[in-house]
């Protein structure tokens, strides 16, 4: 949560990226359940929900038409195709969330990650790494609607991205949830209270603002 008595001069992102099955969106909600103060980017896709799975909630469930008219009003701050689906991060809410500072949660893959690191300097990077191939393959097995030519194409997929991982500032193991959650939120509280970060004169402290 925020730190007591600390303002922000501006807001940050922090983007969380795993390979499919990873459990990128899993710990984001967990997170926005223990600090009501962040905010959660819910990105825009064509690909089917999956059971459980809530528009609005998830993601903004989008057909391949609506998807095309979004990108052409410029609506989305990035956007890729993944697995053979688009997927976007809706651009208003990405920059309010920022200008009002606070900070934001985006579940995103390693695509738009580069692509908002790129275009928004100053995004927190963390990649979730599963603790061994077998914990990966098997959390994908489980997902019994994708069927097994779609979870080798993602399996297959996991390796490029886990190989991007050496690009980001942060690497988590996501062995246990609880544990990862942990971290993460050390992450963000590290963050919160870096200097450049701060509203010095919030602190009614003349010395603090002196130069």
């Amino acid at each position: 949560m925020e730190p007591s008595g600390r303002k922000l001069t501006q807001g940050f992102a922090v983007i969380i990226s795993a390979p499919s099955g990873g459990g990128k969106s899993t710990v984001c909600h967990k997170l926005m359940q223990r600090d009501h103060a962040l905010r959660y980017s819910v990105s825009c896709t064509t690909r089917l929900p999956r059971p459980a799975e809530k528009n609005g909630r998830d993601y903004h469930f989008l057909s391949v038409d609506e998807f095309k008219r979004r990108m052409h009003r410029n609506e989305f701050l990035e956007f890729a195709t993944v697995h053979g689906q688009y997927y976007g991060t809706p651009k208003h809410l990405f920059d309010q969330t920022i200008a009002d500072g606070s900070v934001i949660l985006l579940a995103i893959d390693v695509q738009g990650a580069s692509n908002i690191r790129a275009k928004r300097p100053g995004t927190v990077a963390i990649f979730l790494i599963p603790p061994s191939w077998a914990s990966l393959r098997n959390r994908l097995r489980g997902r019994r609607q994708d069927g097994k030519e779609e979870m080798e194409r993602r399996l297959a997929n996991a390796r490029g991205e886990i190989a991007q991982a050496k690009n980001y500032e942060y690497l988590v193991v996501n062995d246990n949830l609880d544990d990862t959650v942990d971290q993460i939120e050390a992450i963000i509280t590290a963050e919160r209270l870096k200097l450049a970060r701060q509203d010095l004169a919030s602190f009614g402290i003349p010395e603090l603002t002196l130069k």
